[in-house]
């Protein structure tokens, strides 16, 4: 556990807005603050060193201050980590990870320069009154036999199979008012329109569209009121999230020589610009000198052998690429 609790309760307590105290909790938030400080105070004394009636008095106007839910939440937790996410309000019934948003879900935009997926005046005819035409965007070398770029729009064709395009839509001509609607192949047509346009207008809108993802050539359907050419400009695609490694490295060691009986430190260079610190390392040159603390970058041991003795402090750092 690397957060110094102190620092936290310091930084929540300016931040968080107290709730308005309902009839019987105050009772109930004294007695679960209490259970809070006495099963936790020793611990911080433990692993931070910090006087656990001092880390009492500044959990106060945090324990004031946050939802009884919370609260409770964090009088349950199994940890001590986990308490000082009830309290941060991250804690769930889902998996914590849903404050980073849903993988599985969360897609990543790439843009692309404007480029013509169809057009109908070009290739297939205007698309009749009230009726549904399919068109291809995905796995396409290059889009001439939709009326389209005689290329694969930059990319577009090659990145496989994604989950919606921007595209700019612009109807050209149509026989009457009404509207077009593009939706997935193979979904059902909403309601919704995506252009609304009056005879023989030239009018256009720029729509984010989810595709069929399935094993069909076709991935985007058109739905025309009037007999119309529609002209389609694609200008972005979203596809799904994709998994990235860390890069981590190590730090040089700074090496520290530890007399016999004596106590030291040695605190590790600090990690290059751009990189994280995510473990302190520390090693010594005798099994006779265990380590006290190690936290942050500082190795602190004591030397129990006969000699001197060198302890080593490095520290391991990581980021994600292309960050």
């Amino acid at each position: 556990m690397k957060l110094i609790p102190s620092a936290l309760v310091l930084a929540l307590a300016g931040v968080l807005a107290a709730p308005v105290a309902m009839a019987g909790d105050n009772d109930e938030r004294a007695a679960l603050s209490r259970q809070l400080v006495d099963r936790w105070s020793p611990h911080v004394e433990e692993a931070h060193h910090q006087p656990g009636g001092q880390w009492a008095g500044e959990m106060a106007p945090l324990l004031d201050a946050v939802s009884i839910d919370d609260l409770r939440k964090a009088a349950a937790a199994p940890d001590f980590e986990a308490m000082n996410d009830a309290l941060l309000g991250k804690a769930g019934d889902g998996d914590s990870t849903d404050a980073l948003g849903q993988v599985d879900g969360d897609l990543v935009y790439v843009p692309v320069p404007p480029c013509r997926l169809f057009d109908t005046r070009v290739a297939g005819g205007a698309i009749a009154a009230n009726t549904v035409r399919s068109f291809d965007v995905t796995a396409v070398a290059n889009y001439s036999f939709q009326g389209g770029a005689a290329t694969n729009c930059d990319g577009v064709g090659a990145a496989g199979s994604f989950a919606a395009a921007a595209i700019n839509f612009t109807v050209v001509t149509p026989s009457s008012a009404g509207y077009m609607t593009a939706f997935p192949f193979g979904g059902t047509q909403p309601l919704a329109s995506t252009v609304n346009y009056t005879a023989g207008s030239i009018v256009g809108n720029l729509s984010i569209v989810q595709l069929d993802q399935g094993a069909a050539a076709n991935e985007l359907s058109i739905y025309s009121f009037a007999q119309t050419h529609v002209v389609a400009d694609i200008v972005g695609y979203y596809i799904n999230p994709q998994a990235t490694a860390i890069q981590c490295v190590d730090t040089a060691d700074t090496v520290t020589v530890v007399a016999a009986g004596a106590t030291a430190n040695s605190v590790a260079p600090a990690c290059p610009a751009g990189y994280t610190q995510t473990a302190t390392n520390c090693e010594s040159s005798t099994w006779q000198m265990p380590f006290v603390y190690f936290s942050g970058g500082t190795c602190s041991a004591q030397n129990n052998s006969a000699s001197s003795a060198n302890l080593r402090s490095s520290r391991t750092c990581c980021r994600v690429p292309g960050r």
